[in-house]
């Protein structure tokens, strides 16, 4: 089995293959490519943690929400952060854009900024307009989140009145981002995650087996 920890940098599509975009596969040397895949999915302007493996039993564990695999964002913010939204995330009342009641998702390292203080964080093509309210309010913070849809933190910061303007995944269950690998860096697992991941693996074989005895 092989794994791999990969920095994704922000503009390429957490995919195998994609005829009109550059994929996350393309940051590896095309020899260690058959076989591997991302588990999960980052947006295409989403930064970090992505998991490289070719072990399916590990990527369906990490991945089928029954088993609740916490995952942690660092994101910015356009608007206020108040108690009042904190605890709509935290109490599971945030809503998706259909209307789906959300689990809970918790907000940690909370700082208040303004537009000004992120200037070089916001994206180029909407830097010109936000600006020309420098003190407007924008936030950073760490959400710890269980589910893992499509859009999930925007939509949850979304539903609160709030718009991200830059995400970057931090953590999904044990594995934490290396800080030493730069945007489009990877590196094989260590020991200590590949044991972590066979550990993953195991639990997941072994309900497996349950079910179907």
């Amino acid at each position: 089995m092989q794994y791999y920890m990969l920095n994704k940098p922000g503009g390429v599509v957490t995919a195998t293959v994609d005829k009109n975009s550059k994929t996350v596969m393309d940051l590896f040397p095309e020899g260690i490519r058959p076989g591997l895949f991302p588990i999960g999915r980052l947006d295409r302007d989403t930064e970090g943690l992505l998991i490289i493996t070719d072990d399916g039993d590990f990527a369906f564990r990490m991945l089928r929400p029954e088993f609740g695999i916490t995952k942690r964002y660092f994101f910015r913010a356009f608007g206020e952060i108040t108690e009042e939204k904190i605890e709509k995330l935290k109490n599971g009342g945030a809503l998706y854009g259909n209307g789906e009641a959300a689990r809970p998702a918790f907000l940690s390292d909370i700082i208040l900024s303004t537009v000004e203080q992120d200037r070089d964080f916001i994206p180029e093509d909407s830097r010109a307009h936000v600006l020309k309210n420098p003190g407007g309010a924008t936030f950073s913070a760490v959400i710890t989140v269980t589910e893992g849809k499509r859009h999930e933190v925007k939509l949850l910061l979304k539903s609160i009145g709030c718009k991200i303007f830059y995400l970057k995944r931090v953590s999904m269950g044990k594995f934490v981002l290396d800080q030493m690998l730069e945007p489009g860096e990877f590196r094989k697992f260590t020991d200590e995650e590949v044991e972590l991941a066979e550990n993953y693996r195991k639990i997941f074989i072994d309900l497996t087996k349950k079910q179907q005895a």
